[in-house]
């Protein structure tokens, strides 16, 4: 009994951490970039413009311990290389998973 317990739990669990990384909106995420990470990185193929002394999105994505919950977590987490922007915890996740998009 006790041990159907516990695998129905990390069912449980597994199946609601499975449901917060599929919720993320690639697509929101883009828009998001647009309008506030565009300025300093180049977050598409199309931009003209960004910043010299930044990574690009698709050199985050690439790098080899990426993964969207540390990109989410860095945007929430206040440091002086990055202006402050207003994300709550779904804008983060979002743009986190337009950056894991890019990864090829």
């Amino acid at each position: 009994m006790r041990t159907s317990m516990i695998r129905a739990l990390t069912l449980v669990a597994a199946t609601a951490a499975s449901t917060s990384v599929w919720a993320a909106d690639a697509d929101h995420g883009a828009d998001l970039a647009r309008r506030w990470c565009a300025s300093c990185h180049l977050i598409e193929g199309t931009q003209k413009q960004a910043s010299a002394d930044v990574p690009s999105f698709a050199e985050i994505a690439r790098k080899a311990d990426f993964t969207p919950e540390k990109v989410a977590f860095f945007l929430l987490d206040p440091h002086p290389k990055m202006p402050s922007f207003p994300l709550n915890r779904l804008e983060a996740a979002d743009i986190a998973a337009y950056i894991g998009s890019l990864r090829k």
